[in-house]
Parts: C-alpha cells; sequence; structure tokens
C-alpha cells in the first residue's frame, strides 16, 4: 500500500495582497517586503496615468523580484476625462498655489486598485505612501470608499526602514534593482503623471534654498524660452477644453500637448510651502504647463459667458472644493454635490481663448462666445440708448442707507 507524504504548508495557498507599484525605490522595496515579512503572493499594480516613466523596466523588475502578476494599467485617458478636466471646471487651486496634480490622481489609482483586488480575490491591498503625507489618507479614503472591509497594510507605519538609507542598505541586501546610480546619491523624490511633476526631499527640505535648475523636466528655463514667444487657440464645451488650434484632440491628447506647449515656453513652475493634511508644513516645487495654462484659460472664458453672482457663488466653494480633493475626498458625497453644482454653471462656458506665452507668462489676446454675456452698446462710454445713467442715482441711494442712517 503506498503511502502519500505532502507538506501541509505548500498545499494551503498564501493569500494575496494587490500594491500600488511605481517601480521606484519606496514601493520595489515594498515588494519585497510583503513577500518575506507579511508572506503574501503581491500582485504588483501599475497605473499608467502619464508619468512617461520607463513602464517596462518597472514591469520586468516586478517580475524578477517574485510578484506572482504584474498589471499595468492604461488610465490615461480616464485620467484627464473623469478626474482633471472635473476639477478644472471649478477652477481648482489649492492655497492659491497648488493645482492638485499628486491629489488628483490618487483617487483613480485607488478605485483601480480595489478592482483589481476583487478580480484576483486580493485579500489586501498595500501603498508606498509614508505615515507623514497625505497620500496615505488619499489612498486609503479611496479603498474605503470601494470597499469597507479590505485589509489595508501601509508598511511606512509599521516597519523598521524609516530612513532613505535604511531603504537603500535593504534593497542592497535582497537584491532589488534601485533607481539612480549611486548609493550615497539618491534622486530626488519625485512624483509625475500626465498632469505634473512634483519635487521633494533632499535640498528641498530647506525652504531657503532655491531648487536645481537641471532638475526639472517638463519646462524650459523661463529666460532660455524663446523670447519671440507662441500664439495659441484654445476651444471650449461646457466647460471642458476640446481643442488646441482648432485641432480637435482626446483628453489626454490635450493635456499632453498643453504641457508640449507649455514646457518649450517656460510655463508652470511653483515654489509651495503648503498645509498637509496631518498637520505639518511641506515645501515641494511642481511643474504643471498645461495645468496653468488650462486654469488662466478656463476662466477667461468664463469671465465672458458667466454672469456676476455664479462667478461669485463657484469662486466661495472653490476653496472648499479644493481642500476636499487634498484631503482625499473625492469619492464624497459633498465633493458629489459639489460637482453638481459646477457643472450647472458650466452648460454655457462655451468658445474661444486666444492666449500669448511667453518666458513663463501667459496673456489673454482675446475671447469670443456666442454664449457671451458682455454686450458693448451697453458698456460702452460712448452715448446709448439703453442704460439710462440716472438710473445709478436711486440704485446708490438704496446701497448706500445703511450708511446715510
Amino acid at each position: 500500500m503506498w503511502t502519500i507524504k505532502f507538506d501541509l504548508k505548500r498545499v494551503i495557498m498564501r493569500k494575496k495582497v494587490v500594491l500600488a507599484y511605481s517601480g521606484g525605490l519606496d514601493t520595489s522595496v515594498i515588494l519585497k517586503w510583503l513577500q518575506m515579512e507579511k508572506r503574501l503572493d503581491v500582485i504588483a499594480f501599475i497605473a499608467d496615468v502619464g508619468q512617461q516613466d520607463e513602464l517596462k523596466e518597472a514591469k520586468n523588475n516586478a517580475k524578477k523580484m517574485g510578484a506572482k502578476k504584474v498589471i499595468v494599467s492604461d488610465l490615461k485617458n480616464i485620467f484627464a476625462k473623469e478626474y482633471i478636466f472635473p476639477m478644472f471646471r471649478a477652477n481648482t487651486v489649492y492655497e492659491g498655489n497648488y493645482l492638485l496634480g499628486t491629489a488628483i490622481a490618487r483617487p483613480l489609482i485607488a478605485k483601480k486598485q480595489i478592482e483589481i483586488a476583487k478580480k484576483y480575490n486580493a485579500t489586501f491591498v498595500s501603498h508606498g505612501a509614508t505615515g507623514k503625507g497625505n497620500d496615505q489618507i488619499r489612498f486609503e479614503l479611496g479603498y474605503y470608499a470601494h470597499n469597507p472591509k479590505i485589509k489595508v497594510i501601509a508598511p511606512w507605519r509599521e516597519w523598521s526602514l524609516n530612513s532613505r538609507e535604511k531603504l537603500l542598505n535593504y534593497a542592497y541586501k535582497h537584491k532589488i534593482p534601485v533607481p539612480g546610480t549611486k548609493k550615497k546619491d539618491p534622486p530626488y523624490s519625485m512624483d509625475a503623471n500626465l498632469l505634473h511633476i512634483s519635487y521633494e526631499g533632499k535640498i528641498l527640505e530647506d525652504p531657503w534654498k532655491g531648487p536645481d535648475k537641471k532638475m526639472f523636466r517638463m519646462t524650459k528655463e523661463p529666460s532660455m524660452a524663446s523670447s519671440k514667444g507662441e500664439i495659441i487657440t484654445l476651444s471650449f464645451y461646457k466647460g471642458d477644453l476640446v481643442k488646441i488650434n482648432n485641432k480637435k484632440l482626446s483628453p489626454y491628447q490635450l493635456i499632453r500637448e498643453l504641457n508640449l506647449i507649455g514646457g518649450r515656453n517656460g510655463i508652470g513652475r511653483k515654489d509651495i510651502v503648503e498645509n498637509r493634511t496631518v498637520g505639518m508644513k511641506s515645501r515641494g516645487v511642481y511643474e504643471t504647463p498645461g495645468g496653468t495654462i488650462l486654469l488662466e484659460a478656463h476662466r477667461a472664458m468664463e469671465s465672458l459667458t458667466l454672469d456676476g453672482p455664479t462667478i461669485s457663488l463657484k469662486d466661495e466653494i472653490m476653496p472648499k472644493y479644493a481642500k476636499v480633493i487634498y484631503e482625499g475626498l473625492w469619492f464624497s458625497t459633498e465633493r458629489k454635490m459639489m460637482q453638481s453644482l459646477i457643472d450647472i454653471s458650466q452648460e454655457k462656458v462655451e468658445g474661444h481663448i486666444k492666449l500669448f506665452l511667453r518666458q513663463g507668462v501667459i496673456s489673454i489676446l482675446g475671447r469670443k462666445s456666442r454664449y457671451s454675456l458682455y454686450n458693448k452698446e451697453l458698456s460702452t462710454f460712448e452715448e446709448d440708448n439703453i442704460y439710462n445713467q440716472k438710473d445709478a442715482e436711486g440704485f446708490i441711494k438704496l446701497k448706500s442707507l445703511r450708511f446715510r442712517t
């Protein structure tokens, strides 16, 4: 009689985790750490949101490190159409400066991550955000919005690898591919997508020291850009950009083209100290060439097609809307409520804006729309038969009543 022997440990299936994997130092170490310390099978999820990194290399590295599956999702057009465009309908700027390039990408990545976890029956999801930053909040609120019962592994809140030096030592010890060339000279901490590139860390941690001009990837140094400048025309429909120089493109292609145009004209650099959701200040340097142009053009389009009270109301809710996105609440009821209000205001935000770009500066040259509220006959300083200037006397009396009594 034959006796069959088997190892129970090998028969038992290991649980799975979907890791938001970028191919950078942090998530590369995390991939190996999840395998070794948590005993999990790792599904590496690479979200292509237009970062223009070497996605093929990241995919190959994940496979070399033993990821059970590597999934690359092309989300560029969804990112532009369903996230960037709705945000720009509100002219969204956080604390007067930040165009929310990182914040707006995280909800999409989190949503897709949960979809993958569901498809492959993964018990866990994981990310590479630190315990000091905003992204941990954005990722995890996105996870719970789509699966309240999902289990989250946030290595930066657990492990003892609490410095870049320790991460590098771990990487070299376990033969993990490391971006950059020198152990003692790591690259800037950088986040890139279709809308922007952000830079943090190293010399930038001192807010008095300026960024290295060689660091920038999307934009020319403004003083080195063409002194002749460039004229472009942007066309809008229901608040969204639809054409550049009368050429219709997909949402992704529109943002990409604006990035190229803005980049060569030195548009879109920002050096910001912002207030993080967790309570500390952080210094970051940003390149958002296309977004900077889009914001300027959209506001100009609204100035022609929206009445004063509507613009005023939009300007009132914008800081709240920006904060909701910054704090990871894209899928919240309050964001959806505000979005509905904003979208209604955009029904007639349609027409053309002519801009002049030169060495980091954007100038509006012209604007026109079939829904224009501008009435030359009414606004003129010359004689007209529409407006009786004597009527202003009664208006002023009523408006000044509280001062006169």
